[in-house]
């Protein structure tokens, strides 16, 4: 199913190219949303404002390099309403990140996270029809089904979709969003649930997510997101973010495969300090 969207996925890109749908300014009498955007800002370590601080693991190694660059945080009145359970657990996802952490381990990173990684993603769209949103990290995708939101048949990493225009806005709605077991490093398996952040926010599988993407201008998007989850949040919350589009020539999402990158923090336990598999 995977290999089959992403056959999907290359062959819209290149009718988009080909088609050169993104120097038009509508599509089917809608917004046209085709290129490929990106966030600046600091959204994935933290959507709530925080301060500058140290690498959360390895600061002796990499220094200033891996250290949480400050941010104003995005979350409308700065404080994501959880429940105090729910808090809780967030401050235990928190204190063990990075190694815990879905996008250390490359695994799928879930809506509205995709968008605000720092990584492009591009957005594939035609006179009717479907849209499709193509993600340079770990080569993530999603199809936005245009029509009436309906019932996912299976909750999955990204959620399913749904989409349609409210005026010139694209309004996108996301259910079943959840990853069930993960394995952990040192192999233990513990369920899962979407991180919304390097920090530990998360949302469950109960989440409605509606995304508004609201084209300002040939160049701007302004992204806005509200979450309703009653199992963890004391109320429905938003947050918002201008999307830029990539402008230059060569403008386009590259192959981030990170699976070889977290097999050591994965399953390194399973090996010798000399990198030989323990007898």
């Amino acid at each position: 199913m995977k290999s089959f969207t992403l056959l999907a996925a290359g062959a819209a890109l290149a009718f988009a190219a080909a088609s050169g749908a993104s120097a038009q300014d509508r599509l089917g009498g809608h917004p046209n949303l085709n290129g490929v955007w990106q966030t600046i800002n600091t959204a994935n370590w933290d959507l709530e404002p925080h301060s500058a601080q140290e690498a959360p693991a390895a600061s002796r190694q990499i220094g200033a390099i891996g250290a949480i660059p400050p941010g104003l945080g995005v979350v409308e009145g700065g404080t994501i309403p959880y429940k105090p359970d729910a808090l809780k657990k967030r401050n235990e996802l928190r204190q063990s990140a990075p190694q815990n952490d879905p996008e250390a381990a490359c695994y799928l990173p879930g809506i509205p996270r995709a968008t605000y990684m720092n990584y492009p993603f591009q957005i594939i769209q035609a006179n009717d029809g479907d849209l499709l949103m193509a993600y340079e990290y770990d080569s993530a995708n999603r199809v936005i089904h245009m029509g009436d939101v309906g019932i996912p048949p299976i909750d999955t990493w990204m959620g399913t979709s749904y989409g349609h225009w409210e005026g010139n806005t694209l309004v996108v709605t996301t259910l079943s969003e959840n990853p069930g077991d993960v394995i952990a490093p040192g192999g233990a398996q513990n369920p899962g649930v979407t991180w919304l952040d390097r920090s530990g926010n998360y949302l469950t599988g109960t989440a409605t997510i509606v995304e508004k993407f609201t084209l300002k201008d040939k160049d701007h998007i302004d992204y806005e997101v509200t979450i309703t989850d009653p199992t963890i949040y004391t109320k429905a919350w938003t947050m918002k973010m201008p999307l830029y589009r990539r402008v230059e020539d060569n403008a386009q999402i590259l192959e981030f495969n990170c699976v070889p990158f977290s097999e050591l923090m994965l399953y390194g336990d399973l090996l010798e300090n000399d990198g030989t598999p323990k007898k």
